[in-house]
């Protein structure tokens, strides 16, 4: 599983989540970044669910769908492994070990660490330094997922004409989309950063601090729960009840009695997944909450969720104040920006 990568081709970022997928592609001036390419495709039901790729022979259409649409050249991508589906650790070792020696050593000790086999799990690792607590010791950040899930993305890209360069995972890549907020906003290292990532079905806490991620857990609960409830109440197909998303007008009556209960549901969720953050061995207070993904594009579902929990509350944007490549259409992508941070981690990847 090459999480840490080397130098790169051209990489493009692609997301697969429950309801699409998302393509996205950045170039690099110095310290500037510049949007090249973009495109989202909607994805059939079932085709990935439960952190897996149900249905490669779909998600690669829809992938070839995007790359034809977004007009890359790429042809190697990176790609994420998410939530129960993944396994972080950090661990220490001692200071004087070589690289290959630390190599060994994982070896011998991830039996620890990890509840499979090693035989049929994929892992990588990075080693941070020192370690505050031991001067004579080093922090290893290791990764590992069962191997079917890096070999199912791996054929899912190939089966699209892509080679997967690097397979992430899903707290990384939004960490390293989380650089450009913090240093566009002059945010400090040592803030604590909550990021909520509002997906379909289900949605992602992160915290970060120092720039990485100290707590990482999924939560069932997403944005699925007002499509259904719009389309019990107004007759409408599927897509045509995601018109929030595209900010439409809403039909009669859909404030009050739609979208106020389901904000009032989702703000009573994030409260229950910061009190599981609270319990956790790695809690420190939460500077500022920055809500993502789609379902974050709820009309105000910021404003009140800072106002019910008593919080700073933000929609995160990675993407915003970049340079847009004149082929992409800005109204398009503005749709899409609090759900395009985790893309947008796996684009910087292709260009580190």
């Amino acid at each position: 599983m090459n999480i840490f990568p080397r130098s790169s081709p051209p990489t493009i970022g692609l997301d697969i989540g429950t309801s699409s997928v998302k393509l996205l592609q950045l170039s690099k001036t110095g310290s500037t970044y510049r949007v090249e390419h973009f495109a989202i495709e909607h994805l059939p039901e079932g085709a990935f669910a439960e952190h897996a790729i149900n249905n490669v022979d779909e998600v690669a259409k829809a992938i070839r769908s995007a790359l034809k649409r977004s007009g890359t050249k790429a042809r190697h991508c990176a790609m994420a492994v998410s939530g129960s589906a993944v396994i972080t650790k950090v661990i220490h070792l001692p200071a004087d070990l070589e690289e290959s020696e630390i190599e060994g050593q994982i070896e011998i000790e991830a039996g620890q660490y990890i509840p499979y086999p090693r035989d049929e799990v994929s892992l990588d690792f990075e080693i941070l330094g020192r370690s505050a607590r031991n001067a004579d010791s080093v922090e290893v950040l290791l990764a590992a997922s069962k191997t079917e899930n890096v070999e199912t993305r791996e054929a899912v890209a190939d089966e699209a004409g892509l080679k997967a360069r690097i397979i992430d995972v899903e707290a990384f890549a939004i960490a390293n989309a989380f650089e450009l907020i913090r240093q566009r906003d002059g945010i400090s290292d040592s803030s604590v950063i909550a990021i909520l990532d509002i997906g379909d079905v289900r949605s992602s806490l992160t915290v970060l601090r120092d720039g990485r991620s100290i707590y990482y857990r999924d939560h069932p609960f997403g944005g699925r729960e007002l499509v259904e409830e719009t389309i019990r109440r107004y007759g409408l197909d599927a897509e045509q009840a995601r018109f929030w998303k595209r900010r439409e007008d809403p039909p009669a009556g859909f404030e009050d009695e739609v979208l106020e209960p389901y904000r009032q549901n989702i703000i009573q969720q994030i409260g229950r997944a910061l009190q599981f953050y609270s319990s956790s061995r790695d809690y420190a207070s939460i500077s500022t909450l920055f809500l993502a993904g789609g379902g974050a594009l709820v009309g105000g579902l910021v404003d009140a969720v800072g106002s019910e929990l008593g919080m700073d509350c933000e929609l995160a944007d990675p993407l915003k104040n970049l340079k847009i490549a004149p082929r992409i259409n800005a109204g398009t992508l503005d749709q899409y920006r609090p759900a395009l941070v985790t893309v947008s981690g796996l684009a910087m990847r292709g260009v580190e």
